[in-house]
């Protein structure tokens, strides 16, 4: 595993009538992974994108498919996540009562395992996880809509969590409210991996995607400078 910080895009603030267009895109302009936020209307008052639509992007993502499920349950649609062709599987640690099966069920499906916390969910719920994670995805929103501000309390809890993992391989992400003032202030917390959905897209389209590329080259140069001077 190699800690270099790595922006994942989410689609939730891309062109829906152009996903696929959207993630070779963002690709193209230099992102790591395309981060997907599957929501249900039930464990988030939100609805968005099921197994069909990753199967259908699947061939538009050569990078990684980032799938996060803000959904509960979670374990019945795990292989279908999987045979859509995610590489990395998030789950909630509040969205069901046995985690680690859960977990445990995420790898069996040949993806590497997330677990989500959310920003009222202390750092210590991971810790007896954490041989069993990949990743483990810091909310620094509250989950189910794109937009909102960045939760700056969720800083010590990053901390907390890069303290925990020690010299695990084990990736911390940032979901919610990332733009170039905040992704400093995760890196230097401990941060590997940003999630970013308006601060990527915004000024840009399919048509005209270099403003794309310039806000992930913001983004990542301040998370990287913030990093070295820690």
């Amino acid at each position: 595993m190699t800690r270099a910080i790595k922006i994942a895009p989410s689609i939730l603030a891309s062109d829906f009538a152009a996903f696929g267009a959207e993630c070779e895109a963002i690709e193209a302009q230099g992102c790591d992974w395309v981060h997907i936020d599957v929501m249900d209307g039930h464990f988030v008052p939100n609805l968005t994108f099921g197994p069909p639509m990753c199967a259908a992007l699947r061939p538009h993502i050569k990078t990684v498919m980032d799938v996060h499920l803000m959904i509960a349950p979670v374990d019945p649609y795990i292989d279908a996540f999987a045979k859509a062709g995610a590489d990395i599987i998030t789950a909630h640690v509040e969205a069901g009562p046995h985690i680690h099966r859960t977990l445990q069920a995420i790898r069996g499906a040949g993806c590497k395992a997330g677990l989500a916390l959310n920003p009222g969910t202390p750092a210590e719920a991971a810790a007896p996880l954490l041989d069993d994670l990949d990743l483990i995805c810091v909310m620094t929103v509250n989950p189910g809509f794109g937009g909102q501000k960045f939760i700056h309390s969720q800083l010590d809890k990053i901390k907390a969590l890069r303290a925990m993992i020690g010299d695990r391989p084990v990736e911390i992400e940032i979901d919610g409210g990332v733009t170039a003032e905040t992704a400093p202030l995760c890196s230097a917390a401990g941060a590997d991996v940003l999630v970013a959905g308006s601060a990527v897209f915004k000024g840009g389209s399919v048509s005209n995607p270099a403003p794309y590329g310039e806000n992930i080259r913001k983004i990542r140069a301040a998370a990287e400078n913030a990093r070295a001077a820690a």
